[in-house]
């Protein structure tokens, strides 16, 4: 698994396991997409490697002193394009 993934770090990282796309931001990690564990050693490396970023996400949250019980998310929204000359 790519150690470089530190939850809730910041807004850039993201990373591919299996078809499940996982994207890093400082108030969450996004999961979407799929991850098909199949039974064999291709697999079993991809289950290790969702279960080590299971676990970096459980420790992150676990080791914060102040979690709250929930947060706003606050949905995205579109602007304007500076480089857009049609408009």
């Amino acid at each position: 698994m790519k150690d470089l993934f530190e939850p809730f770090a910041n807004e850039a990282d993201s990373l591919l396991l299996g078809d499940m796309n996982i994207e890093n931001r400082v108030d969450r990690v996004a999961m979407y997409g799929s991850a098909v564990v199949t039974k064999d050693k291709a697999g079993l490396v991809l289950a290790k490697e969702l279960h080590t970023l299971l676990s970096n996400v459980i420790r992150a949250l676990e080791s914060e002193k102040n979690l709250p019980d929930a947060i706003t998310v606050i949905e995205p929204y579109t602007v304007k394009n500076p480089f857009d000359e049609t408009n």
